[in-house]
């Protein structure tokens, strides 16, 4: 029995704010049973102890991830327990040039970049490579594959306006960290995992994060999807 081909979604995380953007696209995707590549850029590692209190590691990265995916937006630990258990997950140093998602010949579905900083969309749209996650999001567009960018700042000076237009010309989508409210939102967990959806939604991977609109105006005002089409607040769609 021929054995299936590993194709993971990229997952790269930049120094802009929004930690818990990442954690909730890494959830998801890890719930609808997909594989992942991790890259953790240097300055994200400042954001996310600074957003956080955890210190990501190279050496305990497994350690720092599952602590850092099991926290809750509001910052409470244990909100998501057991979110990396069984999951296939590869983490790339971001300074590892030679790595595998490095290369074009290295089967992946696309590249998703939660959050993306206004430095790296300027790295990105200028094909500077400056590090491995900017080398993988260079890849994703030379090769034509999917690239989700969510830029995480406001306001947007005229330059980077440039370089989210020059993305999108080269195929990317730009998707911008702005949480909805038609979905009834009423806890921080809701807006994230908006933002998160929306970023799946653009990568095709399936999802139950957040209420979609269905052409009813009240609707989230309204308690009328069936019993357990949605994860109880707190935990993850694939719990």
């Amino acid at each position: 029995m021929t054995e299936r081909k590993r194709t993971p979604w990229v997952v790269g995380v930049s120094g802009a704010s929004g930690t818990p953007y990442a954690a909730a696209v890494l959830r998801g995707l890890l719930a609808a049973g997909e594989s992942v590549d991790l890259v953790v850029s240097r300055a994200s590692r400042l954001t996310l102890l600074d957003e956080t209190g955890i210190a990501f590691r190279d050496a305990h990265w497994r350690d720092d991830l599952t602590q850092w995916l099991a926290r809750g937006a509001d910052g409470k630990p244990g909100a998501f327990p057991g979110a990396t258990d069984g999951a296939d997950i590869r983490y790339w140093g971001a300074g590892d040039l030679a790595a595998g998602p490095s290369s074009g010949s290295y089967p992946v579905q696309g590249m998703l970049i939660v959050p993306a900083s206004t430095a790296c969309v300027a790295g990105v749209a200028l094909g500077l490579s400056k590090d491995l996650l900017q080398r993988v999001a260079s890849v994703t567009l030379k090769e034509r594959r999917r690239l989700v960018v969510a830029v995480r700042e406001t306001p947007l000076n005229g330059q980077t306006l440039r370089h989210l237009v020059a993305l999108d010309e080269a195929g990317a989508v730009v998707l911008p960290a702005s949480p909805a409210f038609y979905s009834g939102a009423t806890h921080i967990q809701d807006l994230v995992d908006f933002v998160a959806g929306r970023v799946l939604d653009a990568a095709g991977v399936p999802h139950r994060l957040y209420r979609r609109w269905d052409g009813r105006l009240g609707g989230a005002a309204r308690e009328e999807e069936p019993a357990g089409s949605r994860p109880p607040r707190g935990a993850s769609a694939g719990d």
